[in-house]
């Protein structure tokens, strides 16, 4: 019980001080600390589990608003057309059958677009380092819920709206710089708060945000069964994204009012902050002369070097960088491109790409993060981890030898739709379980003092990765 309780604070402090990072596991160091252990011991019960609800809420509310935009690339790209055609009496089987060529705008849509959102992902997770310092937590959720919430209301007005694909093409990678860039404030801010509160509240972030992309995509196959116009199933689709959002902003509004938040929140306000500590650090080493005789001065007090702590967890970093920039690349760039050949103009064709890509690598996606909870094979130290790692670069041959269409170089070798589930299934649990992995192990190989720093190094290059991929997935589509 008792290491239960100290991992749980070490977590606590961590989290707390790393606002813009994206932690796969909440347990980057081990360490107890005597005055959080009695927090722990004195808190309150959370009743009804509302706490654990409201953060998975928010959790879902973090990463669900740039899922509902990858997975509705149907509607958007069907807006692009040139010339432009009316989507009212347009039924989305109708468009599914088009045959004609595609445009400029269409052709490119979801490259940009993945660009759009992985480029202000990193720069807003490196700037909320600061931002955090600045701005009140509160202003920071809930403001970026709100400008979430009027995106998402302008972009389901927009759906009854006639306009030149090029204003429409522009105005939507707009609305996704801003739905990344203010989900990149939000996601940062959540997990400081949730630094505050026991580790285990840092779960049900983690998995709000890994069945927010599952959600996006069955809410899109909802919309799609309901055999209603594209025109009309957008507009649901989006009217339900802001229902959640919505949601969540009255979530967060509550959690000040439970109990269990508040003595936290109250523990939290009397212990120093992360600046004072610093500073009682700083006045202890210019004064030796006031510490008690026969201390010496430890090694945290001794400072930490970002480029030491580079050299012990660069494999870990530059795995995790390497395992986003081959997902990124390839999804949903490539991966949504792909045509069934077994659906011959049925159903299966219209259902094809909301199933086998989106929704199928969400759920896998979040049943490798899960795996982590019970298993964490190869270890830390294991040359296999990073072999792994590298040899997930076989999908991005694999899946651009699928039936990518349209397509001007490559051959198809893998035309069946099965090789494309199989591929898939591989593809989106690897990532989950290996980007895991190398979140929770790269903090481990430092020393405690150090897992602040390996924590935010580790987000830094996962946020890398996610713009590398975002960069090229350019060639990657250029070259079938």
């Amino acid at each position: 019980m008792k290491q239960n309780i100290s991992a749980d604070v070490c977590s606590q402090r961590e989290e707390r001080r790393l606002p813009g990072s994206l932690p796969y596991c909440s347990d980057f160091a081990a360490a107890s600390q005597p005055d959080t252990t009695m927090t722990a011991l004195n808190a309150p019960r959370d009743k009804y589990n509302a706490v654990w609800i409201i953060f998975f809420i928010l959790g879902l509310g973090t990463l669900l608003p740039w899922n509902f935009f990858m997975t509705a690339t149907m509607y958007f790209t069907s807006r692009l057309k040139d010339p432009p055609m009316g989507l009212t009496n347009q039924t989305l089987n109708q468009t599914l059958k088009e045959e004609d060529s595609r445009s400029v705008l269409e052709a490119k849509f979801n490259n940009v677009m993945t660009l759009c959102a992985m480029v202000p992902l990193l720069i807003f997770t490196c700037l909320n380092s600061f931002i955090h310092q600045r701005i009140p937590q509160k202003l920071r959720i809930s403001g970026s819920l709100v400008v979430i919430l009027i995106v998402f209301l302008v972009t389901a007005i927009l759906v009854k709206v006639d306009m030149a694909p090029l204003p429409f093409f522009a105005i939507t990678m707009i609305k996704i710089i801003c739905i990344n860039s203010f989900g990149a404030i939000l996601q940062g801010s959540l997990f400081g708060l949730a630094g505050i509160l026991p580790a285990s509240y840092t779960t049900p972030i983690m998995s709000g945000q890994g069945l927010a992309g599952a959600f996006a995509a069955f809410s899109m196959i909802c919309a799609l069964a309901s055999g209603s116009a594209l025109q009309d199933s957008a507009f649901g689709y989006f009217i339900t994204a802001c229902v959640v959002i919505f949601l969540a902003i009255m979530s967060y509004m509550a959690l000040p009012r439970m109990e269990f938040f508040q003595h936290y929140m109250e523990t939290n306000r009397s212990r120093p902050s992360a600046d004072e500590e610093n500073k009682m650090d700083l006045l202890n080493k210019e004064n030796p002369s006031q510490r008690q005789p026969g201390t010496t001065l430890t090694e945290g007090e001794a400072g930490v070097s970002v480029f030491n702590i580079f050299r012990k967890i660069w494999v870990m970093a530059l795995s995790v960088c390497l395992i986003f920039t081959v997902t990124i690349g390839t999804f949903p760039a490539v991966t949504v491109e792909v045509k069934s050949t077994v659906a011959n103009g049925g159903t299966w064709e219209t259902y094809f790409i909301p199933v086998a890509c989106f929704l199928l690598f969400n759920m896998m996606d979040w049943v490798g993060r899960s795996l982590t909870a019970v298993c964490m094979r190869p270890g830390k130290d294991s040359i296999w981890l990073p072999v792994l790692v590298a040899a997930r670069l076989v999908f991005i041959p694999l899946f651009m030898l699928c039936n990518v269409q349209p397509r001007y170089y490559l051959p198809v070798f893998f035309s069946h739709d099965a090789w494309y589930i199989i591929f898939m299934i591989f593809f989106s649990f690897s990532n989950g379980y290996l980007a895991s992995l190398c979140m929770c192990f790269g903090p481990k190989k430092v020393l405690p003092h150090e897992a602040e720093t390996a924590g935010a190094i580790m987000a830094f290059f996962l946020s890398l990765g996610l713009a590398l991929g975002a960069s090229v997935s350019f060639a990657f589509r250029a070259m079938i």
